[in-house]
């Protein structure tokens, strides 16, 4: 096995087991990140060299530096394989790829996991059901959009992770008051349908177009909940055994499919509408899962999703076969808290089943393991009244995303 050459950008600070399974395979590993998370604790001594940017903006002019910057780094360093290990690096991950003609996801494949829009116009292509959506170029179909679909509609940014930047509106009015606000930004914006529901995230590794390892979880309170109303965190990994769960599966493999994925890790989030009991996809990306859901699928299955997929890109660039290890079957929650004290007393948790916690200025977070899925959900609603009694605290939704 010859080593490879790996560029992982990470302009947010995470992706430490990916670097430091590539160095244990024998990769050089490079990394290219942004100016202000040159102090942060990167694992380098996994890392052989290290390329800033002064931002993680994917404008023009912060891309046309990266291409220059590499294209005279490349003289006298081969890249073989570029990862890119957060939502916001995958087009400079694609955009790399096409230049140099690097193998991986390219810049329209890219857009199927970056860009709400053209996700839901695949999904709805391939006979995936989405909740109704419309672009937000033309007055004209807008407004026949709101007139002919039922309120409440969210209005999305089309590249922003999780819920940064959604704004509900609750009448025609209201809505065009807030697209009006856009102004020359808002065709980077859609408005889509709002109905209540159940959501899910279902968490993969594929190769050959196809998922070779999935763990399907249950958020216990949405996201747009968490966010937007300053609730805690939590989720669980579902039955092994449910239907939603082999419901889940499928569509995962569906959505990943009609998407052109290859091989990588991927993270997915359906609902399932309160109104007719049916899911629907949300939205894809094609990397790990963040908010410490990896640690969450590694105390369920015992896979660590950043090391397996480097394990996985090296086997494809080498051409050899990727087998996942043996998964274990443990039911796992996580829960996490903006917290009112700088470094939180987590030691009145004290239960047997706390598989990790999570080491962070002004935040509190746990997660447990159990062979028992309903002592799990105890123990997360035991832990949210005690977080909201001893440690919550709430801030409003920022306009980008901290990590």
């Amino acid at each position: 096995m010859r080593p490879l050459s790996f560029l992982c950008i990470a302009t947010f600070f995470k992706g430490e087991a990916f670097m430091r399974a590539c160095k244990e395979l024998g990769h050089t590993v490079y990394l290219l990140t942004v100016e202000k998370l040159a102090d942060k604790p990167w694992p380098f001594d996994a890392i052989d060299e290290v390329f800033y940017l002064p931002t993680e903006s994917n404008d023009s002019e912060n891309l046309d530096r990266m291409i220059l910057g590499l294209s005279h780094t490349m003289r006298s360093r081969r890249i073989d394989r570029v990862v890119a290990l957060d939502d916001f690096d995958v087009e400079k991950g694609a955009l790399v790829r096409e230049t140099f003609r690097i193998d991986g996801m390219g810049q329209t494949t890219a857009r199927y996991f970056r860009d709400k829009l053209a996700m839901r116009m695949r999904a709805q292509a391939a006979g995936i059901r989405v909740p109704g959506f419309s672009p937000l170029f033309h007055d004209e179909t807008v407004t026949h959009f709101l007139q002919t679909t039922e309120g409440p509609w969210l209005i999305k940014p089309r590249a922003e992770a999780s819920t940064t930047g959604i704004r509900r509106v609750d009448s025609l009015e209201e809505a065009w008051e807030v697209i009006h606000g856009l102004g020359d930004n808002r065709h980077n914006y859609l408005i889509e349908q709002f109905k209540p529901g159940k959501v899910f995230h279902v968490d993969s590794l594929s190769v050959d177009s196809h998922p070779v390892f999935t763990r399907a979880s249950g958020y216990l309170a949405t996201p747009m909940e968490v966010a937007h109303g300053g609730g805690v965190f939590r989720t669980g990994i579902l039955p092994f055994d449910s239907p939603d769960t082999a419901a889940l599966h499928n569509l995962n493999s569906l959505v990943l499919q009609a998407f052109g994925m290859r091989y990588s890790a991927s993270h997915s989030e359906f609902i399932k509408g309160d109104h007719d009991g049916e899911f629907y996809f949300l939205e894809t990306a094609s990397r790990v899962g963040g908010a410490h859901i990896a640690e969450l699928v590694e105390a369920s299955s015992g896979i660590n999703l950043w090391a397996e997929w480097a394990r996985l890109e090296t086997a494809v660039a080498l051409g050899q076969p990727y087998s996942i290890p043996a998964e274990q079957q443990n039911y796992a929650g996580l829960i996490v808290s903006l917290a009112r004290q700088q470094w939180p007393d987590q030691s009145i948790f004290t239960e047997p089943e706390i598989w990790w916690r999570l080491d962070k200025e002004y935040h509190v977070g746990l997660i447990v393991q159990s062979g028992s899925r309903e002592r799990v959900l105890d123990l997360l609603d035991t832990y949210m009244a005690r977080i909201y009694a001893e440690f919550h605290a709430s801030a409003p939704v920022p306009d980008k995303p901290t990590s």
